[in-house]
This record gives C-alpha cells, sequence and structure tokens, in this order.
C-alpha cells in the first residue's frame, strides 16, 4: 500500500501520474474531495470496484457516483435538460452530488438498477481535479463512511491504520470535513435534496 502526501494547493505532477497509474492498473484509491474523503476506482473495473463494495459493506443497489472534470463531461454520462443545466452551471465545482438519468455511456452496473439515474459531481478539490485531468475519464467514487458510522473519516493517518491492507493507495491531502456532499436528484421537474451535506442547498428548496 501507497501512501502519498500531496500538496492540497498545488499537487505534485510527478505523484498526480503515479496515482494515475495505481487507478489504471485497478487500483482502489482514498483520495480527498471539496467536502469528505472518498474512495475511488477507475470506471467500469468490476474486481475494484467489487473491492469498494466490501469495504463500505455495500449493497449492489448502493449508487455510486461518477466524479467528473467539468460539466461538458457530466453532460456525456447524464441528460441534462435546460433547468437542470442552469442549476448545475451554477454549482459546480463544489461539494454537490447530482442525480440524474443515465445515458448509455454508463455502464449498466453504476446505474441505480431500477431507475437508470446516475450520481454526478464535479469537485472543487485541487487535488481531485489534478487527477481527473491527468485520468482523462471521470472516478467512480463513494464517501469514505466505514459501516455503521454516521460521519465520513477526515483524518489520513487514521484511514491509512484502519484501512492500509484494503486499498492499494491513501493520498494524505490534509485533513478533510466530516460532511459527505449534499445530494440532490434533477431527475424530475422540481429538484430534490436528497442528503444535506457539504455546501448550501438553500437554492435546491422550493422558495
Amino acid at each position: 500500500m501507497k501512501f502519498f502526501q500531496i500538496h492540497a494547493e498545488n499537487p505534485q505532477n510527478r505523484l498526480v501520474r503515479q496515482v494515475v497509474d495505481i487507478i489504471k492498473q485497478g487500483g482502489v484509491i482514498i483520495y480527498p474531495t471539496d467536502s469528505s474523503y472518498a474512495v475511488g476506482c477507475r470506471v467500469g473495473d468490476k474486481p475494484a470496484l467489487d473491492r469498494i463494495r466490501l469495504l463500505r459493506r455495500l449493497d449492489d443497489k448502493h449508487n455510486f457516483t461518477l466524479l467528473c472534470r467539468d460539466l461538458s463531461e457530466l453532460g456525456l454520462y447524464a441528460k441534462v435538460n435546460t433547468t437542470a443545466f442552469r442549476l448545475l452551471k451554477a454549482h459546480t465545482p463544489g461539494p454537490y452530488t447530482f442525480i440524474l438519468n443515465a445515458t448509455r455511456e454508463v455502464p449498466r452496473m453504476l446505474m441505480h438498477p431500477k431507475r437508470r439515474t446516475i450520481g454526478l459531481r464535479v469537485p472543487s478539490n485541487p487535488i481531485a481535479l489534478a487527477l481527473l485531468e491527468e485520468l482523462g475519464e471521470p472516478l467512480m467514487s463513494v464517501s469514505l463512511i466505514m459501516p455503521g458510522a454516521t460521519e465520513p473519516l477526515s483524518d489520513p493517518y487514521e484511514i491509512r491504520d484502519l484501512l492500509e491492507n484494503q486499498v492499494d493507495l491513501i493520498i494524505d491531502g490534509g485533513y478533510g470535513t466530516h460532511e459527505a456532499s449534499s445530494v440532490i436528484s434533477l431527475v424530475d421537474e422540481e429538484p430534490e435534496v436528497l442528503r444535506v451535506g457539504s455546501g448550501d442547498v438553500s437554492a435546491f428548496i422550493n422558495q
């Protein structure tokens, strides 16, 4: 298991490239976002996905999130109408996960089994963005909330003590927050707040 200390504002390119190599080889990584730490792997990598499910003890109904580098990449994986686009433009990048109808680009194993929806987000964390830029595709991701816990883990050293045998790489990008992203559904006409976490959700609630 590797433990990289990556600068929170100016991520070192050499380390970012090494992280991306590990992801491309089927690795499971723990990395910082603009809300909490998260655990991620390459899109469509089933063995890595199964390891994440095991680590978080998730059933097959849990919605994974695709972490995208910008709105245009997000548009490849989700059907975005005008109302949704306006809200997305105003709130990305940021600590929000948006549930949208998935396009054909999304691997079936990532979609909600009944609704064909997918969670998408564009983070504002420099480390996460550097990884996405170098990777050239979204990262499959889920908040690092351990079984039985209500808050995500936020201390990289505590994460290492707990999980070093279960993942391939942990990035120390400083302390994270104790809040996961807020989750907003844009599937229907009216936005619906499914989870209040980081970020102000007042814009998504009918005034």
